[in-house]
């Protein structure tokens, strides 16, 4: 008898994500200002952000850079020995890049890039959200309370990245990270495979691959909060 694959669930869900900009106070005019997100930390040409539902206490990092793009994708496993299992898996595919100490709001993490070159990271350990007296929530169930500055997003929810081989990038992060297959568009009958929204969790996708047909490789689509 022929069995499937067991299924991986070592990941929690999709953990923060760095952006990279030419234009920082422009950028973080429109995430602070503009989306309503709240600066928590700055460190080098680094600012951290969150949403008023996240519970991290980043899930945005804005950095510096000469181009904009995206730095890296973080994931959180599900515990400790889940982040050993998924380092040693990414180790295996050959795609790791070793172990770093982390950052602001969590700690070690395994770093590696997927075969379009996106540069990503899984860790477990993370600094939950203490708000201050004046962001304090009158809500147990809220880490924040809502201010109505600017739009006011909620939370960090999805990210699409372009990628040369759509397929390859699927098939990478499905055995890697265990997400699931939630949709795709083929085309040339089935063939060609041009886009897949994928997910470790019970939402449609936290992830998507689209077709870079630049094909430039390791570059952003868009970033949803």
């Amino acid at each position: 008898m022929v069995t499937s694959p067991e299924p991986v669930r070592d990941i929690a869900h999709l953990g923060h994500v760095e952006l990279l900009t030419p234009k920082p106070d422009e950028s973080l005019w429109y995430f602070r200002d503009l989306l309503g997100m709240e600066v928590v930390h700055r460190e080098g040409q680094s600012v951290y952000l969150r949403g008023w539902g996240d519970y991290a206490a980043a899930t945005l990092k804005l950095s510096e850079a000469k181009h904009a793009g995206v730095g890296h994708v973080a994931w959180r496993a599900i515990s400790p020995q889940a982040l050993e299992r998924r380092a040693a898996a990414i180790e295996a595919s050959g795609f790791g890049l070793g172990w770093s100490n982390g950052d602001f709001g969590h700690g070690r993490c395994y770093r590696f890039r997927d075969p379009d070159g996106h540069a990503m990271e899984v860790y477990y350990d993370e600094q939950k959200y203490v708000p201050p007296d004046h962001l304090r929530s009158t809500l147990r169930n809220q880490p924040q309370k809502f201010t109505g500055r600017g739009v006011g997003v909620r939370r960090s929810d999805h990210l699409a990245l372009l990628a040369r081989d759509v397929a390859a990038n699927r098939a990478f992060v499905e055995q890697t990270l265990g997400c699931q297959l939630r949709e795709q568009v083929r085309f040339d009958g089935g063939r060609r495979e041009i886009g897949s929204w994928l997910s470790t969790t019970a939402m449609h996708h936290e992830i998507a691959y689209v077709l870079d047909r630049k094909a430039v490789g390791g570059r952003l689509h868009h970033f949803s909060r």
